[in-house]
């Protein structure tokens, strides 16, 4: 895990820099999971070099639209696809315990607790900023989740800067990217013929680093780092956050949640794809051969009708109410609980909506009047 911040200056590294930088935490015991191109999009699965990733592929993204495109020779070109890093941390299905035995001879085996070692190359600044809420709302406070928590312990973070953008960013307004500034190990930006200019971001990091061949950053090289931060910055739709949380709290009777609601699917692809949303339920599953039970906990969603199901009846029956409760919650409420919202501007519920809900057009639509 990233502990404190390294002192030493840049670096950067060429393509064999990054295949030794794989090789090490690989030697190291670690998996190394990566983005890569797979069933036409980017999703992050074990990588073993850079010939492993998406070199000269881009994502062209848009309300309900996402498709892979080639353009360059850059191997971070493509930014998000559906999957974030959470499916590893906080995995759709966990196992919490299982039966064994029959009548009183029966016992209850807890599940082990993951320790892997893992190292994630390729983390976005939005989804770093979506770890650290995940890292509150998983492993501080009262309720503690075990599984997340020794999964996260065992976890070295390569970032990687954004110097593109695609259509649906706005990691800008929410003060999470487009560069990572917190929670990595080792941060890259990707600069012209396949170079990567690297900063350390933590003891683990900086002696990573110092082992790889390299050479010093010079001034020309940070600047055209700094200037593709600034580009991919400059690329991005804004979202007005100023007194929203308070906004979103005293207008449950605006007209545009009816309006939203008569286009929103309950389908739960927005829950499913955000990096944030932490939500799960509890199955109990006995086999159908046997005696045997298991316990699971799996990711819930508050579109679902079971979501708030109380006493025989839903709370929220409607996707009014229901589109409502994830906006509101997101970033309004959140803030209450957490004291920061729980959105990072990645921009995957709007690509992913199969009827191009945009989260940044309904702010922008219930600052209106009719509250």
């Amino acid at each position: 895990m990233s502990g404190a911040a390294a002192k030493a200056g840049p670096v950067v590294i060429d393509a064999g820099g990054f295949d030794a930088l794989i090789a090490a935490l690989a030697a190291e015991g670690r998996e190394v999971l990566g983005p890569v191109k797979r069933d036409g999009a980017i999703v992050y699965d074990a990588i073993s070099g850079q010939g492993d990733l998406p070199k000269g592929w881009v994502d062209e993204q848009s309300g309900g639209h996402y498709r892979l495109s080639r353009e360059g020779e850059a191997y971070f070109g493509a930014t998000l696809g559906p999957q974030g890093w959470k499916r590893v941390l906080h995995p759709p299905q966990q196992r919490l315990w299982r039966t064994e035995g029959t009548g009183e001879n029966t016992g209850i085996i807890a599940e082990p607790l993951d320790t892997a070692k893992r190292a994630f190359i390729g983390v976005r600044a939005c989804d770093l900023a979506a770890i650290a809420v995940q890292d509150k709302v998983l492993t501080e406070g009262l309720y503690k989740d075990p599984h997340y928590a020794a999964r996260r312990e065992n976890l070295f973070i390569v970032a990687v800067n954004c110097t593109r953008s695609a259509a649906t960013c706005f990691c800008t307004s929410m003060g999470t990217g487009p560069k990572a500034d917190k929670g990595y190990d080792i941060a890259l930006t990707e600069l012209e013929g396949g170079r990567f200019l690297a900063e350390a971001g933590s003891a683990a990091g900086e002696a990573r680093l110092a082992a790889l061949p390299s050479a010093p950053a010079t001034d020309a090289q940070a600047r055209e780092a700094e200037a593709g931060i600034a580009q991919a910055a400059a690329q991005q739709r804004r979202i007005d956050t100023d007194g929203l949380p308070e906004l979103l709290k005293e207008r449950p009777d605006h007209p545009r949640w009816s309006e939203v609601a008569q286009r929103c699917l309950n389908c739960a692809n927005c829950t499913l794809v955000c990096p944030t949303c932490f939500c799960t339920t509890t199955d109990e599953v006995t086999a159908l051969d046997g005696p045997e039970t298991e316990r699971v906990n799996r990711w819930g969603s508050c579109f679902t009708m079971d979501f708030s199901h109380v006493h025989g009846g839903a709370v929220r029956k409607g996707a009014k109410s229901r589109y409502r409760q994830w906006m509101t919650h997101k970033l309004g409420t959140w803030v209450d609980q957490f004291g920061e919202m729980g959105c990072v501007g990645c921009g995957r519920c709007i690509s992913w909506c199969p009827v191009g809900i945009d989260i940044t057009e309904e702010a922008a639509a219930l600052r209106g009047s009719g509250g």
